[in-house]
């Protein structure tokens, strides 16, 4: 029991050992002094609570917020001593703050358990005790053999025994983990793929040796051991062999296998992983002004406390009558009464903290979040995906965006690969129409309309044809599978053949040589069969090695129908040509850079024959390498090195991968926006720059500036000062800088500010050849510069994920090479033209909404407390409050909540066709500007002024003066009955609910019926709420002060005159300010906003499509644009210039 209570706290890992040992159907030996290793069971625990912590643990996380934990500690301190508050006024508006957010985590994670069972609870079949037994997943153990059917998904990570096929390999798809819909091919070793039958598997004895559990999913280190007949045969063990927890199985009846990692030790579970928590501007700027707020609060309850004992001191304020001392408080301690009275008046200013502020900002950001998946402009019909959102915590973050980094291929391309060119033995061709046509030559001459290819030619196409890991399906019927796996070349055309491919180069390299005539036709086990014109050619798989991002290419090792061993290679052409000695090596990379320029990705395709010698040696070491438990990797790449070597070029190959659409208007306008854009990709310099040129991020007349092929760090210093001089030499406007990832490893290094510097200056970068690492590293590098701009990181693919993750905000594409950087992105669009909107217009909203949500907040309670500062002025500090407690404890909650909740949900300074239209708008709010110190204190400012407004107006216009009464007398005699504490403490509380909820409405600029519902309606229900709240004596309550104070108020004439002039005098600045302002010097989003109340079409009007022009007629019957007679209208044209006439509308 203790073991396991360390293990939870995370002070005794369960697994000592580097490796496990499973035993599989768990035999195990019988020795005695075996002790078995303890391992997870296989329930997958996603909930972050239970029902038995969930109490002290939420309380404890909400307690960690500081406003929390402060008005904790007013509520006690109102428990502990006498204070002029009752500790309903701290705790309720906290009892309702932590309940809000508790029932919110609570739900959330009642669905996690309810997810949870149902996974733990789904139905398995396992071998055990000889027998095929039926059980709960959460029951699996781990050594147990599992058997998964077709179209099942597996219930732990197993390692595959045995499948119906005779070769023992199966299919799966792993979308559910990476969002690969491919078809993925997983191998059993030969002595276990024969057990296929229950008894098989029973009498088998293997064991399994393999590493402990780890996240990544493509790496799985491991050795099996079976004992036949006395004899143990060991083999090697690779991410081919394990079957993934949440994969599913497909074109295969069914498989068997052992369970090697189960529950929260698989490693779907293990990927579970929570990403840092990111903080956006706007909640730091939060957290800043209630530091200051606090500081405010601290200040005016020591300046209480001092005045107090200060006016005390004098004899004609000493005790007076209505605060007579007690006895104990006579003999009670100077220093303890000092800090009595000091926590007093803390109590009753505390409400110039906003306890509310944090959860009504999580409800904004929460509901606000919705607008995005609803929003119809970023839903992609094609793919029927729309935006969606992962975290809601960084949605004004949106509208803070300086530096946005962008990978290149599935981001701003397509990923969708056309096979257009290729070299060949240094003579450069291209396909049309299923023909290989060489340079110069069209696809009608007699030469280029010849299918018989010379023998160079041959090889490089059976090398592209073989050198893949693709798998193929089949549309027709699939009862071959399971029998002769080519049968189907004798029953129907290779064009009932689909392939797939983990890369879109490789498929469309298979395709392209399949137009050609050299199809690749299907694999068996280690049998690979092709088509070449016809004839079928059957190549045996020997070795595959692995494509790896360090070494940047893959090899295949097979043995050719006349026998002979033949390694094929591809991959770049900076991993392929150094290794190469014979071929047409300077000719092949010529035309690499040729096809680099077109735009096109390249690779080099080379082979390299053995002798039967060097095919032993090779094999040794391979299986020496495959076969190793410790440090396998290393040893796989020193083998690669050792075979990869001494290659003859074949070739290259040029793929087209098309821009996706609207890419360069979209860079353009980020560009508008002051939003400057990096582009960073692993593609070689060449291709890189092609593509940057056509998407515009590049423009033709920009100086390209270019750190490249740097080998040392003083080369490296010396070319970037050279590029600094440069800069401030030439009067160029914009400059772009090229700089590739080894250049950029030797600037990072040492000369990082003057790397900052040069790249600060270029209005465009773009890094080539970079490893996601190094992508990571650039965001942080701009991240942590002295101005810390907001960054922006958009990819697809597993390599920017750290991108994506470092960055302020990341947005995954919904692209082709799977969901992992959706996963761990904070939100998900499926097109790079989508940012446009994302940013311009949700992030635009989202921030202005927040900004003024934020610092009404601050408002409202400097004008909620701050009479009550001044009214001690006027009961000699005795602590009296001149709220009502109900009044205090609802102000928050009810009376001034909801308006602020709806503004900031539906707000829009400009409407979003004049903020995609004008993208100079977003600047405007850069730089957290609406959040600035300036425009913070003026907003405090206000406060103090119009709760000045408030009390003094109430002062002076109803203290001094006597009431007049609903029958028109004037009457001294009810004056004290009339005007006392509650009554002026009412009459003030009442301006200042309406006076705050106006100013919020005179802020509003796009008013929804349910902006009116709020605003009117929060002013009505506080009047209701009085009438009634002070209309009945309440049994429960144990004081009636407010016991028809708000009737007899509002029955009188004057309290109405000076409710009115109050509210007129507080407001009425605030309407000639914004007046002034908007005509005498108006900003440019104001400007925008007369522009987009005034109907503006221009000359295009005429060619747009009927629909816009439909919606053009339709803004004009909106502004109520009356129309004496349609056969002569003038329509407007912006920036002063004549309207156009036209005859009929």
């Amino acid at each position: 029991m203790l073991r396991w209570i360390r293990q939870q706290l995370g002070f005794d890992p369960p697994h000592q050992s580097d490796t496990r040992t499973v035993y599989v159907a768990n035999r195990f030996p019988e020795h005695g002094h075996y002790i078995p290793q303890r391992f997870a069971d296989n329930r997958i625990i996603s909930s972050k609570y239970t029902i038995w912590n969930f109490v002290p643990k939420n309380l404890f996380e909400q307690f960690r917020r500081i406003a929390n934990f402060y008005f904790l500690i007013i509520f006690l301190v109102q428990l502990m001593i006498d204070t002029p508050t009752s500790p309903v006024t701290s705790g309720l508006p906290l009892f309702f703050v932590i309940t809000v957010t508790a029932i919110k985590q609570g739900y959330e994670d009642w669905l996690r358990h309810k997810a949870d069972n149902e996974v733990n609870g789904a139905p398995v079949f396992v071998v055990r005790s000889g027998s095929l037994v039926q059980t709960r997943s959460k029951n699996i153990r781990v050594g147990d053999i599992v058997r998964v059917a077709k179209d099942e998904t597996f219930p732990a990570d197993l390692v595959l025994l045995s499948s119906d096929r005779a070769d023992g390999t199966c299919h799966i798809t792993t979308a559910s983990l990476d969002g690969e819909t491919n078809l993925k091919t997983h191998f059993s070793v030969p002595e276990t793929s024969v057990c296929q039958s229950v008894s098989q598997l029973e009498a088998l004895h293997a064991v399994v040796e393999c590493q402990q559990p780890e996240a990544d999913l493509y790496r799985f280190v491991g050795r099996v051991t079976i004992t036949q007949q006395g004899e143990e045969i060991v083999r090697p063990l690779g991410p081919e062999n394990l079957l993934l927890r949440g994969a599913r199985l497909k074109n295969t009846k069914e498989i068997f296998g052992v369970a090697v990692y189960t529950g929260m030790e698989s490693k779907m579970a293990l990927n579970y992983k929570c990403k840092s928590q990111k903080r956006s501007a706007v909640e730091k700027s939060m957290n800043s002004f209630l530091i200051i707020y606090l500081v405010i609060l601290l200040s005016e309850a020591i300046l209480s406390t001092i005045l107090k004992y200060a006016w005390q001191s004098e004899d004609k304020w000493n005790e007076p009558f209505y605060n007579q001392k007690t006895e104990q408080e006579r003999n009670s301690s100077p220093i303890l009464q000092f800090i009595s009275d000091f926590l007093a008046f803390l109590v009753l200013y505390n409400f110039i903290i906003p306890i509310s502020l944090y959860v009504t900002v999580e409800m904004q950001k929460f509901l606000g979040s919705f607008f995005i998946g609803w929003d119809m402009d970023l839903y992609h019909e094609e793919s029927n995906q729309k935006a969606q959102v992962n975290t809601s915590d960084l949605n004004e973050e949106l509208g803070q965006v300086e530096y946005l980094f962008t990978d290149k291929t599935g981001t701003l391309t397509e990923n969708e690969m056309q096979f257009r060119e290729c070299s060949i033995n240094g003579i450069k061709y291209r396909e049309m129409n299923g023909k290989l046509v060489p340079e110069g030559m069209t696809g009608d001459s007699p030469s280029g309309s010849s299918p018989q290819l010379i023998t160079e030619e041959l090889l490089f196409l059976k090398a592209v044809s073989l050198c893949h890991t693709v798998q193929i399906s089949y549309n027709k019927s699939e009862s071959w599978l399971g029998g002769d796996p080519f049968s189907h070349t004798n029953s129907f055309s290779f064009s009932h053949m689909e392939y797939y491919a983990s890369s879109p180069d490789e498929k469309a390299l298979v395709e392209g040589t399949k137009r050609i005539g050299v199809a690749f036709t299907g694999c068996s086990g280690d049998t690979m069969e092709i088509n070449t014109f016809g004839k079928s050619e059957k190549y045996k798989l020997l070795h595959v090695l692995e494509f790896d991002p360090n070494r940047r290419r893959m090899s295949v090792i097979l043995q050719t129908p006349s026998g002979g061993k033949v390694i094929f290679t591809k991959g770049a052409e900076s991993a392929v040509l150094p290794f190469a000695t014979t071929g047409e090596i300077e000719k092949t990379r010529l035309h690499v850079d040729e096809f680099a320029l077109k735009g096109l990705r390249t690779l080099v395709v080379a082979c390299r024959h053995f002798s039967p010698e060097e095919y032993i040696a090779v094999n040794k070491r391979l299986t020496f390498a495959r076969t190793a438990l410790q440090r396998r990797e290393e040893k796989l790449q020193q083998a690669f090195a050792y075979i990869e070597n001494n290659l003859h070029v074949l070739g290259a190959t040029g793929v087209e991968d098309k821009l996706q659409d609207k890419v360069p208007e979209t860079i353009e306008v980020l560009r508008l926006a002051g939003i400057k854009v990096w582009v960073l990709t692993g593609d070689k310099h060449e291709t890189a720059v092609s593509v940057s040129l056509s998407c515009g991020h590049f423009h033709r007349t920009m100086n390209i500036l270019e750190l490249l092929q740097q080998r040392s760090d003083n080369e490296c210093a010396e070319q970037l000062r050279r590029l600094a001089r440069r800069i401030k030499e030439d009067h160029v406007i914009q400059h772009g800088l090229v700089v590739d990832g080894a250049s950029l490893s030797l600037a990072l290094r040492e000369h990082e500010k003057l790397f900052m510097e040069v790249c600060k200056s270029c209005s465009a970068v773009l890094c080539c050849r970079m490893a996601p690492l190094q992508k990571a590293k650039v965001v942080r590098l701009l991240k942590t510069s002295p101005e810390k701009p907001i960054t922006l990181a958009v990819g697809d693919g597993a390599n920017d994920v750290s991108m994506i993750q470092e960055a302020h905000v990341g947005i995954g594409i919904m692209g082709k090479e799977g969901r992992q950087a959706v996963r761990n992105s904070d939100y998900a669009i499926a097109r790079f033209k989508f940012l446009a909107k994302l940013l311009l217009v949700h992030g635009h909203f989202y921030y202005i909404r927040i900004a003024t949500l934020v610092q009404y907040f601050f408002y409202k309670n400097v004008c909620f407390i701050t009479p009550q500062f001044l009214y001690q002025f006027f009961c000699l500090f005795s602590q009296q409050t001149l709220y009502d407690s109900v009044y205090l404890t609802l102000y928050n909650i009810c009376f001034t909540s909801l308006p602020i909740l709806v503004y900031s949900l539906f707000e829009q300074l400009v409407h979003p066709d004049i903020l995609q239209a004008k993208p100079g708008l977003y600047r405007d709010i850069s730089k957290n500007s609406l959040l600035s110190f300036w425009t913070f204190l003026y907003w405090t400012a206000l406060g103090f002024t119009h709760a000045f407004a408030f009390f003094f107006g109430s002062y002076l216009l109803m203290g001094e003066d006597t009431s007049l009464m609903s029958n028109g007398q004037m009457l001294r005699a009810n004056r004290q009955l009339m005007f006392g504490n509650w009554t002026f403490g009412t009459l003030v509380f009442t301006v200042m609910v309406i006076t705050v909820t106006l100013k919020l409405a005179l802020e509003t600029q796009f008013w929804t019926w349910m902006n009116h519902f709020v605003t009117w309606g929060s002013i009505a229900f506080y009047f209701i709420f009085s009438l009634f709240y002070g209309g009945i004596i309440w049994p429960f309550l144990h004081t009636q002060d407010m016991y028809f104070v708000f009737v007899q108020l509002l029955s009188c004439g004057s309290a109405w005159f000076a409710i009115v002039i109050i509210v007129l005098t507080c407001l009425f600045p605030e309407v000639m300010k914004k007046v002034l302002y908007r005509h005498l010097c108006p900003t440019s989003t104001q400007k925008s906003q007369m522009y987009s109340n005034r109907v503006v079409i221009g000359d295009d009007f005429a060619l747009q499509p009927l629909s816009r022009a439909k919606g053009q007629l339709g803004k004009i019957r909106w502004s109520r644009v009356r129309v004496q007679s349609a056969q002569n209208m003038t329509l407007l044209k912006p920036s002063g210039a004549q309207g156009r006439t036209i005859g009929t509308c």
